[in-house]
């Protein structure tokens, strides 16, 4: 099954249908009314003011809003979703700030959010610093010795404190930890470790130290840095290691915040997004060749975490404000969501 529909921006220039009025906007002429000046024992209300009350109001829009997400928040509370945050959505302070609101409010209406970031720009600048030039091939962070220590350095002393802050300021409370605590995650030297270094692979997760800190009420927050059996440490690709963990912690949902609109039926055509796609028919959409590059290790990963138990994925924008209470609240979404 392969549903389309169009990029959240060719719908920005949409306009948008006003609410109707309903029972809070009825209560809102009655309170109009009932304040308005007696004489002679009579009531008299202003025409004008009774028309006015019926209007709708930003308040009333947003109520609306609101009510109708109400069956999302029902059918996710409880549910942990994992949500793999990087890219583009970490550069710039006002996104990065709308995602951390986001998540919050999910944990405010009963979602249980688990937050696996990487930190790719920020990693970049702190080698300029030391004279390293990043590299990388299929996707993939070329990983020396110099560069793992940076990377460690960056992801889990840096990124990962700054987001744990983010989220206190935001009204949660948030605990941040990489994989190599409570050996959360072990990893094992990638197949392609002689051109990428120390890029490893996830060989086991033990998600134990998770849940007493989602049971709590509290955000797991994960750099995607680990160590093997000998602990050497490996820098692991976010997207993986988000899957894996959705697939350890039984997760309801896996996010990808990626730096483009989803998946696309023909690449050429930004305007072809997949609304919905199941396994299969994303495996025939790689096997005929319109998921290409650096989209196929992100479906490979999806593919991977449905397998394991976890219920759907989406690939989502992460430029676009709030994508992911779009993608879970509402019917429409924000990019491809992949299905058993």
């Amino acid at each position: 099954m392969l549903l389309t529909k169009p990029h959240p921006s060719s719908l920005a220039s949409a306009s948008t249908p006003l609410p109707k009025p309903g029972p809070t906007a009825n209560r809102v002429a009655a309170l109009n009314s009932s304040s308005s000046t007696r004489r002679g024992g009579s009531l008299r209300v202003s025409a004008a003011s009774v028309a006015a009350a019926a209007q709708p109001t930003p308040a009333l829009s947003r109520v609306d809003v609101l009510s109708e997400a109400l069956p999302f928040i029902q059918r996710f509370k409880g549910k942990t979703v994992v949500v793999k945050y990087g890219g583009a959505a970490m550069k710039s302070p006002e996104l990065q700030a709308s995602v951390i609101r986001d998540l919050v409010l999910l944990s405010c209406v009963g979602l249980r959010p688990v937050l696996v970031h990487g930190g790719g720009p920020e990693i970049n600048s702190w080698l300029a610093r030391v004279g390293v030039e990043p590299q990388f091939r299929n996707g993939l962070r070329v990983t020396d010795a110099v560069t793992m220590e940076v990377v460690e350095m960056v992801l889990v002393g840096k990124v990962n404190k700054q987001l744990v802050s983010l989220i206190s300021l935001a009204g949660a409370t948030a605990v941040g930890l990489c994989g190599k605590d409570a050996r959360l995650l072990t990893a094992r030297p990638s197949r392609d470790a002689a051109s990428l270094g120390f890029v490893g692979e996830v060989t086991r997760v033990d998600p134990a130290v998770l849940h007493p800190i989602i049971g709590a009420g509290h955000i797991p927050v994960i750099a995607t840095v680990a160590a093997d059996e000998a602990g050497q440490a490996y820098n692991i690709n976010a997207d993986t290691a988000a899957g894996e963990i959705a697939a350890a912690v039984g997760a309801e949902k896996l996010l990808l915040l990626t730096d483009v609109s989803g998946i696309l039926a023909d690449r050429n055509d930004p305007g072809s997004l997949v609304k919905e796609v199941d396994v299969a028919g994303v495996r025939r959409m790689v096997a005929e060749g319109k998921v290409g590059g650096g989209m196929i290790p992100k479906v490979e990963c999806c593919v991977r975490a449905i397998a394991q138990g976890v219920r759907t994925a989406s690939i989502i924008d992460g430029r676009v404000p709030h994508s992911l209470l779009l993608e879970i609240l509402t019917d429409e979404g924000t990019g491809t969501m992949i299905t058993g």
